[in-house]
C-alpha cells in the first residue's frame, strides 16, 4: 500500500500558491511540490492529490491522506463540484487507473509525513515575502549586481560575457523533460496514428534546429560550433508520458547547457503541438539540466 501525505495553500496577498506531496512507499519516501499563480487554497489541494498520484504507477493501491474538507468530501462522499472541473477531470482520470482510497487527516496531527507536506506548502505559497534588507549608502547596487551577475556590467548595462581567453575544451550538456498526455494519446502517437502525422520524428528535427538556433532566441548566447545534438524518446507507458532527453556535443570556449535545454523544450512544444487536436489536456513537465561535462567547473551531474 502506498501513502500519499498531501496538502495545499494560498497567499491572497502575493497572489500565489503552494502544494505539497509526500508519498511513503515500502519505506522509502518521495517528496513533491510546486507552486501556482492567480490561484485558490482549494485548488492547491486538488493539485497536490493529483501531483503524488501521478507519481504513482498504474495499478497501484494507494491512500491518500488530507486535511482538505472539500478535497475528502468530493472524493469520499460525493459533494457536488461546483469549480475546478478541469482539475477534477484529471483526478478522476488518474484515480480510475488505480486503487484509491481516500482518508481524512487532522490538520494539528503529529504524523511527520503530512506536517511535511503542509510546511511544503505554506512556504513556497509565501516564498516571496522573503526580503533582502536595504542598501546601505556606502553601497553601489549596479556594481554589486555587475560581481553577482555575468551579464551585467559595472553600469547596469546588459552584455555578452568575454571568453576570449578560455581554453577550448570538450563541452557537453543533457537535459530532460515529461510531456504528459491521456493514455489514448499516447497509444495514437506510439502507432504513428496523429492527424498531423509523425510526431516523433518531426519533434526530433525541432529539437535539432532549436539547438542550432539557441543565439537567435536567448539574448546574450554566444553562437557555437555545435559537434553534435541527440534527441531521444522513451515513452512511459505507465504514467501516459514521452520522455525527451537532449545531448549536446561541442567543442569550443563556453558550455552548450542553454542549446541543449531549448532543444528539449522545442521538441516537447511540437509534441504537444502535433497532439494538441486529440489531447487537451496535455503538459510539459521538469525541463531540467541533468548533467554538464567541460570547461573550469569539469562535471557536474544533478541527477
Amino acid at each position: 500500500m502506498i501513502e500519499i501525505y498531501t496538502d495545499g495553500a494560498n497567499n491572497p496577498i502575493l497572489g500565489q500558491g503552494g502544494w505539497g506531496a509526500v508519498i511513503v512507499e515500502s519505506g522509502q519516501k518521495r517528496v513533491f511540490s510546486g507552486t501556482a499563480k492567480r490561484t485558490t487554497s482549494n485548488r492547491m489541494e486538488i493539485t497536490a492529490a493529483l501531483e503524488g498520484i501521478w507519481h504513482t504507477l498504474q495499478g497501484a493501491e494507494v491512500v491518500v491522506y488530507t486535511d482538505s474538507q472539500y478535497l475528502f468530501g468530493c472524493m469520499a462522499k460525493g459533494w457536488q463540484r461546483r469549480a475546478n472541473r478541469d482539475l477534477w477531470e484529471q483526478l478522476d482520470e488518474a484515480v480510475s487507473q488505480r486503487k484509491v482510497r481516500w482518508q481524512w487527516i487532522e490538520r494539528d496531527t503529529r504524523n511527520p509525513f503530512h506536517k511535511e507536506a503542509h510546511t511544503l506548502a505554506t512556504s513556497l505559497a509565501s516564498q516571496s515575502q522573503r526580503l533582502q534588507p536595504a542598501p546601505s549608502e556606502e553601497e553601489k547596487p549596479k556594481a554589486r549586481i555587475a560581481e553577482e551577475l555575468t551579464h551585467i556590467d559595472a553600469s547596469g548595462h546588459p552584455r555578452m560575457v568575454d571568453i576570449t581567453q578560455k581554453p577550448d575544451t570538450q563541452r557537453e550538456a543533457v537535459a530532460k523533460c515529461m510531456v504528459r498526455m491521456k493514455a489514448s494519446t499516447l497509444d495514437r502517437l506510439r502507432q504513428g496514428k496523429m492527424p498531423k502525422g509523425d510526431v516523433l520524428t518531426v519533434a526530433q528535427l525541432a529539437g535539432i534546429m532549436a539547438a542550432k538556433q539557441t543565439p537567435h532566441i536567448i539574448p546574450l548566447c554566444h553562437p557555437l560550433l555545435i559537434g553534435d545534438v541527440k534527441v531521444e524518446f522513451g515513452l512511459d507507458e505507465a504514467n501516459y508520458a514521452v520522455e525527451i532527453t537532449t545531448t549536446v556535443k561541442s567543442v569550443g570556449k563556453t558550455g552548450v547547457e542553454m542549446e541543449a535545454l531549448t532543444a528539449t523544450a522545442a521538441t516537447a512544444l511540437t509534441i504537444y503541438d502535433m497532439c494538441k487536436a486529440v489531447d487537451r489536456s496535455m503538459r510539459i513537465d521538469n525541463i531540467r539540466l541533468i548533467r554538464k561535462s567541460g570547461g573550469k567547473s569539469g562535471t557536474i551531474d544533478l541527477e
